[in-house]
């Protein structure tokens, strides 16, 4: 059948000499793989760019519950960003996070919750003028909502260390080695009880963000057996030293 919706790219990888195979987050069908034939060749004026990780896109698509591979007849841009492209800082926490979103997101089926969550965030990160470092924290913060193992971050004593196994803070310093150290903790209750417009107000160092990015990915990594190795993790420490 015939389909028209719009989605998120997540992934694409070239096939044959102008064809693409892309994996977008689709509002209506959940995650999806489209074969995309000439999008790199010369008529097609190189519509493969408008396939880059995160971007927004609407589309026209023949697609078969029976099928894992479907096609794009016809794509466009459903809003295009005005900074993420051309910052270096922000199109790579931009691929960082579509990394994550591709080893997480596998049901092929509509979630409009996650969905616009993800889109509206994505926006409001273009245009961000403060705070925007912090952003990739918050985003793998609140998507653990929408995954299903949102931390309970409410303290639990006068001290508290973020235990990963528990999903919550706790009192006393756990007995494993998945936990934060009570100042990541803090920052975390902190980040927790923040907005996206108020990111701002989390002031951290570079180290202590590089510690709290590695504790939510040792947290993703005990709820995703497959997350493995986050390849965009390295070049985003670099960018942000």
């Amino acid at each position: 059948m015939q389909i028209t919706d719009e989605g998120i790219v997540l992934h694409f990888i070239k096939y044959g000499e102008s064809s693409v195979i892309t994996t977008v987050f689709t509002r209506e069908f959940g995650r999806q793989s489209y074969m995309v034939n000439a999008a790199r060749s010369k008529k097609s004026k190189n519509k493969a760019s408008l396939l880059q990780p995160l971007f927004l896109i609407d589309f026209v698509a023949y697609q078969k519950k029976s099928n894992n591979l479907h096609r794009i007849k016809e794509f466009k841009s459903n809003q295009t960003y005005q900074n993420i492209p051309f910052d270096i800082t922000k199109s790579t926490q931009a691929i960082f996070l579509a990394e994550i979103l591709y080893k997480t997101i596998h049901e092929e089926e509509s979630y409009p919750e996650l969905y616009d969550f993800i889109k509206n965030a994505l926006l409001y990160f273009d245009l961000m003028e403060e705070g925007w470092s912090n952003f990739h924290l918050y985003f793998l913060f609140r998507l653990t909502e929408y995954m299903g193992f949102l931390p309970r971050t409410v303290k639990d004593g006068f001290e508290s260390w973020f235990d990963l196994r528990k999903g919550a803070m706790v009192p006393f310093e756990p007995p494993h080695p998945h936990f934060a150290n009570k100042e990541a903790s803090d920052y975390i209750i902190q980040l927790a009880g923040l907005k996206i417009n108020e990111l701002q107000k989390l002031k951290i160092t570079r180290s202590m963000r590089d510690y709290i990015l590695r504790i939510l990915i040792d947290y993703y990594q005990l709820h995703f057996d497959q997350l493995g190795e986050i390849k965009s993790l390295k070049v985003l420490q670099e960018i942000f030293s």
